[in-house]
């Protein structure tokens, strides 16, 4: 007896020219425990149009007139996904069998041990189920090296884009900054007395100047609240910052307890907001800003959502084509939220502002 359990009916196809044949095999197949539907076709025509919606397995006698296990054999290899089949036939040379099992049949049953038909079905179906699933498999982790290939080369061009960024700042401001100092210092020098202090003075605001570029640099690539006073204080500051000189109302609120001092995670999410907010204060025209985080009880993760009610924008249109100067920081964002298994989403609407929402 077989211990075959399916959800449903077998669908059988049974290619056989002998009706009582036929019957034997239900026969057997009841007595075995196998649900099944058989159908008989005696011809490649039959079975072409069986195969129109593939059934689970094929019983094919070795010869019958105007065809033969081979041949349908041959017409299964032209499947996207062959049909197993199974030959039932009476004694054929062990020659005959190597050949049908070289063509792809499945096993081999002799028609006077037809009691042995239900277990060799439940081996066949069984070994389909495994390789179907060892293929699923497969190409899931071919999927997922593609993604992390592409994943990889993003992370390299975010990187450069980063020092690209930091590079810029720099030069454009840091660097012109104290370039202005030295020629003040310079004038200091050379001058007269009140020509000298005045130059000097001009200096000092300078210097002080850059020293708040510095910490505002600072800040950006790593806020010292992160380490200091823990991960809702540096969203607490990064909203602050950002916000405080542009007349948008920024406000934070959590529900939960983060149970981790400092974890990869907080970095990534305070990188997010950050972009988020330069966003909003760039191209949304808000006037108010909600910032949400929910650590998720007796979990290791936390929602972090950034919602305004600006102007809002086709998420569709700016994501799609590729990376641009329009998309560049939303794909950033998407990014460092996948370099750490998270899920980042937009959802805007013109006219209807924008929501972020980051799990990580």
């Amino acid at each position: 007896m077989t211990h075959l359990t399916l959800e449903r009916k077998l669908d059988i196809v049974c290619i056989e020219d002998e009706p009582d044949d036929v019957e034997l095999i239900r026969l057997a197949l009841e007595r075995g425990g196998v649900d099944a539907r058989v159908r008989q076709v005696d011809d490649e025509a039959g079975l072409r149009h069986c195969l129109q919606v593939p059934p689970d397995l094929l019983l094919c006698d070795y010869s019958i007139p105007g065809f033969s296990a081979e041949r349908a054999l041959s017409v299964l290899s032209a499947l996207p996904e062959p049909v197993p089949l199974v030959v039932v036939t009476r004694a054929i040379g062990e020659a005959a069998v190597v050949e049908l099992f070289r063509a792809g049949a499945k096993d081999y049953v002799a028609k006077d041990k037809l009691a042995l038909l239900p277990a060799v079905i439940e081996r066949v179906l069984r070994l389909r189920a495994a390789e179907r699933q060892r293929q699923r498999d497969a190409k899931a982790l071919a999927d997922a090296n593609t993604r992390l290939r592409l994943l990889s080369l993003r992370l390299v061009d975010a990187q450069e884009r980063e020092r690209s960024r930091i590079a810029r700042e720099l030069h454009d401001s840091l660097g012109q900054g104290l370039t202005a100092i030295v020629t003040h210092i310079h004038a200091a020098l050379r001058g007269e007395a009140g020509q000298s202090e005045r130059s000097l003075q001009r200096g000092l605001e300078m210097a002080q100047q850059a020293v708040q570029q510095v910490k505002s640099m600072s800040f950006q690539l790593r806020p010292a609240q992160l380490e200091l006073l823990g991960f809702t204080a540096a969203l607490q500051a990064t909203i602050d910052r950002q916000l405080e000189a542009s007349g948008v109302n920024g406000c934070l609120r959590v529900r939960g307890v983060d149970m981790q001092r400092s974890a990869p995670g907080h970095a990534v999410a305070l990188r997010i907001l950050q972009e988020a907010l330069t966003n909003v204060l760039r191209h949304a025209g808000a006037h108010t800003v909600l910032v949400r985080l929910r650590f998720v009880p007796g979990g290791n993760h936390f929602v972090l959502t950034v919602g305004d009610d600006g102007r809002g924008f086709n998420t569709n249109a700016v994501l799609s084509g590729g990376l641009t100067e329009k998309n560049i920081g939303l794909h950033g964002m998407l990014e460092r939220a996948e370099l750490l298994g998270g899920r980042l989403r937009f959802r805007s609407a013109s006219g209807r502002g924008t929501v972020v929402r980051l799990r990580l």
